[in-house]
């Protein structure tokens, strides 16, 4: 199984806190003979609806030198899971978190405008000292 992320905790905490049920940490995932781990699977109760959500969070640091290089291997990871999520799991969104500090930086420059224009990935963004969720990007 895969190391978690430094903001692991900090990012469950904040969907703990918005009212989240985390049904799996990892969310273990197999394609063929290939195993795969979300960092976490959870679940909310939408009221006006009477069922589930479900949702599958992969979250990223983006602390190496190069942000452009952290964001070419979170996109690669994103499509591999989203790909394998619609086959298994075709009720469940896969969302990115990232810090809101992340999202500011990269995802309101150019480039990070452009891959949520053309809506490549969803986005969550938290604050990791607070541990509370900032912003839900679809």
């Amino acid at each position: 199984m895969p190391a978690k992320d430094m903001f692991h905790d900090s990012a469950k905490a904040a969907l703990l806190k918005d009212g989240w049920t985390i049904t799996h940490d990892p969310l273990s995932l197999r394609m063929g003979k290939k195993d795969f781990f979300v960092d976490l699977g959870a679940e909310k109760l939408l009221a006006a609806e009477k069922n589930n959500q479900k949702i599958a969070v992969e979250i990223k640091s983006f602390v190496s030198q190069s942000e452009i290089r952290d964001l070419e291997n979170a996109l690669g990871q994103y499509v591999l899971y989203q790909n394998i999520l619609s086959v298994l799991e075709p009720d469940r969104i896969l969302y990115l978190a990232v810090r809101e500090s992340v999202f500011v930086d990269l995802f309101e420059e150019t480039i990070g405008k452009l891959l949520l224009d053309r809506q490549v990935l969803k986005l969550l963004t938290f604050d990791p000292e607070m541990e509370v969720l900032k912003r839900w990007i679809n």
